[in-house]
């Protein structure tokens, strides 16, 4: 008898437990393959920390999706987004060492891997996507970028993007005084300290994860990041106004552990890298018409849109030029000209 009434009681506990679990949902269950990867001979696990519904993070299930194809199946491009494997940095470290063979990195990280990927987040210098398409498509400009990591074991495959940077704010910000009235959470990243130093802004560096209670709680009135991403992932709920500052495309720069790399066939690594060209350039399209989107959005759901005048902006610029000396001395001087000269910048 004592047994049967602990049976129950079991049971009865139990049953809360396997409603939960049913009714919790797989956020990536839309993206699962339609094939069998058992059967491959070779795997890259490919890590990136944010949504795949961001055009530039679904570029990591195509590209899985084409290679599958391409290689008749004898690569499985293991995508891990929402942060499956741990934080940008701990996910470095593990692409440096080979547990992780490839990370879709954002770029305000990347510049840990090496000073000169740090100039996509230089502020007004790839800070459009014409300037960044023509920064990708010229070899001048783009191999200097990719071949930076090399030395360190890695290799720049591609781009893709979530769209220009701008002030997600709890009041409206239209000037600098207003900013300065902001506490901005900016990422773990040494250009954007220096920048916002120099700029004499107040900010705080959170890792992603804290952004969402530091915002309800006060902790941080703002925030640098770009329209999509704020859209996207419900910041707008509470910082309910945008400036559109435009001053660096979001981007997340495509690292590939060298020796994995290498020890592909040379038709497979040919293939494999072509791919991920095609689909980074289809993703970096696709992000262009993400963000009128996204901001149309935004728009009709209650967010207020600011621009800085001309004369504001030019003071930006004027203020981070000492910024840009000292990366540019990290970075190369004379690549840094070449690409401001080329780009306009």
């Amino acid at each position: 008898m004592k047994k049967m009434v602990l049976l129950l009681l079991v049971l009865v506990l139990a049953l809360p437990v396997t409603g939960m679990a049913e009714k919790k949902k797989d956020p990536l269950a839309a993206w699962q393959p339609g094939f069998d990867p058992s059967g491959a001979k070779y795997t890259y696990i490919l890590s990136n920390v944010s949504h795949p519904v961001i055009e530039g993070v679904a570029a990591g299930y195509r590209i899985r999706d084409k290679v599958w194809e391409k290689t008749n199946g004898q690569i499985y491009v293991d995508f891990r987004p929402l942060s499956q494997l741990g934080g940008e940095k701990d996910v470095i470290n593990k692409l440096k060492f080979g547990a992780v063979q490839g990370m879709m990195s954002s770029s305000v990280a990347a510049a840990n891997v090496a000073d000169r990927l740090g100039i996509v987040n230089l502020p007004y210098v790839v800070d459009t996507f014409d300037k960044l398409d023509t920064f990708r498509g010229d070899p001048e400009l783009w191999q200097p970028f990719a071949n930076s990591t090399l030395a360190g074991g890695i290799y720049v495959a591609d781009i893709t993007g979530y769209g220009p940077y701008g002030w997600a704010t709890n009041t409206p910000v239209n000037d600098i005084a207003a900013a300065k009235g902001v506490n901005f959470r900016i990422a773990q990243a040494p250009v954007n300290m220096d920048t916002y130093k120099a700029w004499t802004l107040k900010f705080t560096v959170l890792p992603w994860p804290d952004v969402p209670q530091a915002l309800q709680t006060g902790v941080i009135s703002g925030l640098d990041h770009t329209a999509i991403v704020c859209n996207i992932t419900k910041k707008f709920n509470i910082a309910k106004n945008f400036t559109e500052l435009n001053y660096a495309q979001g981007l997340f720069v495509h690292l590939v552990n060298k020796k994995w790399l290498d020890k592909l066939p040379e038709d497979l690594r040919a293939t494999f890298l072509e791919v991920i060209a095609e689909e980074s350039a289809a993703s970096r399209a696709a992000t262009r018409k993400q963000h009128q989107v996204q901001i149309e959005k935004a728009k009709a759901a209650g967010v207020q849109f600011y621009q800085l005048s001309d004369d504001e902006i030019g003071e930006l610029k004027k203020l981070a030029e000492p910024v840009l000396e000292k990366w540019g001395q990290k970075i190369g001087p004379d690549y840094l000209n070449k690409v401001r000269t080329k780009l306009g910048s």
